[in-house]
């Protein structure tokens, strides 16, 4: 009799402790999984049960949660003037989420670790649980202005503008758009069959454009250039001359690289200032082949290229492209071949030279405060790279507000203001038109706002180097002027 009780107690024991270990397994192991899988309808509903936090820039709501009338989804999610800030705010939909909506998901819910203190106060007041409200950099002005300009211009393309002082992003404004509100309904079905309608289209508007897909810089990259040959030797200035030939032939080839249209660049020797006010191919390419691939390697990755960013959703790496023979480094050193650059990071190269050399890291959110309005994480601001010398800047910075003044670019003319900048025609490999580049910042002698502007395909029967300065150029003004209230 003791036997068969002992072997029965045993056996209890024996299957309490595999509940334990089962239980333990789901809540720890298996528990992110259950909660992400979607087939669990509980999850589902939970995610429109909390009052998410708003999204605001400038003092204006750009994303905000509205209580409905359905008993399962108690919340829904608005995005006044979402196509204008789709690419800022992202969507919610019912199984994911995008841009700011993903990268702040924890604090807009309300889930997070520094949000407790807040929970724990709700929790004894009897207050229902609400998401902390993220603030971003983004200037209301210079985005209207950016999205109305660039819209005007009929074709696709991104504008990104920063605070060159701290590196604030102040427009982000990537075309095609889409409106946020339609993936971020409660109809499963709704929201993938509009997000499937939208992955489909040729024009890409889930695409965000300023940080997510490269291009070639075309001529905009040679204040690159320009800079690693200043930097080389520092007795070099705007008025030092240069061999500017009408074709510069390339080693270990039979073709040699020309200028736009095959023009002569000046009479053959050139001033630095008139090499970069022109645009001129030949001596770029000279100068790059003169310093090798480590120098300018070297360089490109002092404004930020190759760089791991996170602003805070993650942005694509730029690269100065692969090492490979002298006729390469020529062709990199005006922006082609395998020179690969985002939005971002040409506004970056445009901001550290505003900032006397010094590159500062890209930040989109501002602050972070709770449901009572008191704040929980403030932006602070961190230098990102020593670019260049203050000296060097300084000649940059004069070359380039001559390029406004006297080049490719007077279409980004500001009336009593300096502006900088460098235009850009960027050839590309399937055919279609050159995108049209600028990179500019202003005032010259005191930034306020740097940017850079990419106009896809839009260099079709513009004619010359200028295709940059008439397409990109007029947008970048809308820009400066919003930021600056001109």
């Amino acid at each position: 009799m003791n036997g068969t009780l002992k072997r029965v107690a045993v056996a209890c024991l024996v299957m309490f402790a595999l509940l334990m270990i089962n239980v333990n397994f789901l809540q720890t192991v298996r528990a992110e999984g259950l909660r992400s899988d979607a087939r669990n309808t509980r999850n589902y509903f939970d995610r429109y049960a909390i009052e998410r936090g708003r999204i605001t820039a400038g003092g204006k709501v750009i994303a905000q949660s509205v209580e409905t009338d359905d008993n399962n989804f108690k919340f829904v999610r608005k995005y006044p003037e979402g196509k204008l800030y789709a690419h800022v705010t992202g969507f919610f939909s019912p199984e994911s989420a995008s841009a700011i909506e993903a990268s702040e998901n924890k604090l807009l819910d309300g889930s997070s670790a520094d949000l407790l203190l807040r929970r724990s106060i709700d929790l004894f007041t009897g207050e229902p649980t609400k998401g902390a409200s993220v603030d971003v950099t983004i200037n209301p002005k210079a985005q209207k202005a950016a999205y109305d300009a660039l819209r005007q211009s009929g074709k696709r393309g991104a504008v990104v503008a920063l605070d060159p002082k701290t590196g604030a992003i102040l427009a982000m404004v990537s075309l095609p758009t889409y409106d946020p509100a339609e993936l971020s309904g409660t109809s499963k079905s709704e929201v993938f069959g509009r997000y499937d309608e939208l992955a489909k289209e040729k024009g890409q508007p889930l695409l965000n454009r300023t940080i997510a897909r490269t291009y070639p810089p075309g001529s905009t990259f040679k204040v690159v250039t320009m800079a690693a040959y200043l930097e080389d030797d520092s007795s070099r200035g705007p008025q030092t001359t240069v061999e500017a030939p009408q074709r510069l032939p390339l080693p270990q080839t039979n073709i040699s690289l020309p200028n736009y249209g095959g023009a002569a660049c000046g009479s053959g020797q050139v001033t630095l200032v008139f090499a970069l006010e022109k645009s001129c191919n030949t001596p770029f390419g000279k100068m790059g082949m003169e310093l090798g691939y480590d120098k300018m390697q070297d360089q490109a990755a002092k404004f930020g290229m190759g760089e791991q960013i996170a602003v805070p959703m993650s942005v694509a790496q730029s690269s100065f492209g692969p090492r490979e023979d002298q006729a390469a480094v020529a062709m990199a050193s005006i922006g082609q071949r395998s020179n690969q650059m985002t939005p971002l990071q040409m506004a970056m190269i445009a901001a550290g030279i505003a900032n006397d050399g010094t590159v500062m890291k890209p930040y989109l959110v501002n602050k972070i405060t709770d449901a009572k309005g008191d704040t929980i994480d403030q932006a602070k601001t961190s230098e990102l790279s020593e670019a260049v010398s203050s000296e060097t800047a300084g000649k940059l910075r004069e070359m380039m507000t001559s390029v406004v003044n006297n080049g490719t670019a007077n279409l980004a003319q500001v009336p009593g203001v300096q502006v900088a900048g460098k235009t850009g025609t960027a050839e590309t490999a399937d055919g279609q038109p050159p995108h049209a580049w600028f990179i500019s910042f202003a005032p010259a002698d005191d930034p306020k706002v740097a940017l850079a502007v990419i106009v896809e395909s839009g260099a079709a029967n513009v004619g010359a180097e200028a295709t940059g300065g008439h397409t990109a150029a007029p947008i970048a003004k809308a820009v400066l002027e919003a930021v600056l209230n001109k």
